[in-house]
């Protein structure tokens, strides 16, 4: 099934024309659980490996034998999505609340190589925003599920690019750690369903005028949200007494009714500016902190986002990117969260270089 992002709830370059000037498409990616094959842009699923070629492995030195069995993090999202609408049997709970943390490798020595996992195969012809090597069509993304490198202990990813045409015998079964730091380092095994969207520059890299321009905008809709609070709440007080409902559902109804005529609150930051999700391409969000410049250590190029990894399909916030296919399933966390990977503090963008994507890529975190 596609999945199609609402249109804007405002066209923003016509209500701020500079904004023309400070767009860029990206590929919400949109990952789904499913079963992909080797032949699929996928989140988790085989990738397309030469049986010939060496799996990458961490062989930098940090605990790998303490943390979770791959296998019970796999068992516990099993055991979850079953009870989905049952709930859990005695045995299920029992298994979901005992202990998986511990040192399961004890044979297993810091400095030992341990294959990184499978987190993303994507493929050109599904892409269009996916910008590699030239003449390479296919992206594949690995990573050390422990986040135990660099001065800022965060995970490590490796970046394989390839020309899929050129692979032949495909490896398998492929490699897997035993042991993972964290459950929320593994993700789910998904199908995507990638769509090209229009996005508009975080708003505190914008020119000072045209931040400007855009706070006293919002700040004009807050009036105006206000001033209707006002006029209901006076309505209210001179209101016949409230009706009852026969039932609960009768109340819930009425009161979905009500808030769908609510006026609709606007936010450049959440509704109109860039795209949340797993995507490639598109702008850098730093909601979290101030923008940092993200720049390539050999040539000192500004590196762009090459992919978004977040922990929502779309949070509280930003309600308005929930595709359309999902508006009736937007409290399934299959849907919200689909994939089950929550790095940093929910979002981690991988940088690559534009004037040559094999220099070395960096991440950034928000």
């Amino acid at each position: 099934m596609t999945r199609t992002t609402p249109p804007r709830p405002l066209d923003v370059e016509a209500a701020f024309p500079p904004l023309a000037a400070h767009r860029r498409t990206a590929t919400r990616l949109h990952p789904r659980h499913g079963s992909p094959g080797v032949q699929e842009s996928s989140v988790a699923g085989p990738l397309l490996w030469p049986a010939d070629e060496p799996w990458p492995v961490c062989t930098a030195v940090h605990p790998k034998g303490t943390g979770h069995l791959l296998s019970d993090v796999r068992l516990r999202r099993r055991i979850q999505e079953g009870a989905r609408g049952r709930g859990y049997t005695e045995d299920e709970e029992r298994l979901l609340t005992a202990p998986t943390r511990g040192h399961h490798a004890p044979d297993l020595h810091d400095g030992d190589p341990v294959p990184s996992l499978a987190v993303a195969q994507l493929y050109a012809r599904d892409v269009p925003d996916l910008v590699g090597p030239e003449g390479h069509d296919l992206l594949q993304v690995l990573w050390c599920p422990f986040e135990a490198h660099g001065d800022a202990r965060t995970i490590d990813v490796v970046l394989k690019w390839r020309r899929s045409a050129e692979v032949g015998a495909v490896l398998a079964p492929q490699p897997e750690p035993l042991v993972v730091g964290r459950a929320e380092c593994v993700p789910d095994v998904c199908v995507v369903h990638p769509e090209q969207v229009v996005e508009h520059e975080y708003l505190g890299l914008l020119d000072e005028g045209l931040q400007e321009e855009i706070d006293a905008w919002e700040e004009g809709l807050r009036d105006e949200a206000d001033q209707v609070d006002d006029a209901e709440e006076e309505d209210d007080d001179c209101s016949v007494p409230p009706r009852s409902y026969a039932t609960y559902e009768e109340y819930e109804a009425a009161m979905a009714a009500a808030r769908a005529e609510e006026p609709e609150e606007l936010d450049y930051m959440s509704d109109l500016s860039i795209a949340p999700g797993w995507k490639v391409g598109g702008f850098a969000s730093w909601h979290l902190t101030d923008p940092a410049p993200v720049d390539c250590g050999v040539c000192g190029a500004a590196m762009p986002p090459l992919l978004t990894v977040d922990m929502w399909e779309c949070d509280g916030a930003s309600r308005s990117w929930l595709p359309v296919e999902d508006r009736d399933a937007s409290d399934d966390p299959r849907v919200i969260d689909p994939t089950g990977v929550h790095l940093g503090r929910g979002l981690m963008r991988v940088h690559t270089c534009p004037a040559d994507p094999l220099h070395p890529h960096r991440l950034s975190f928000q």
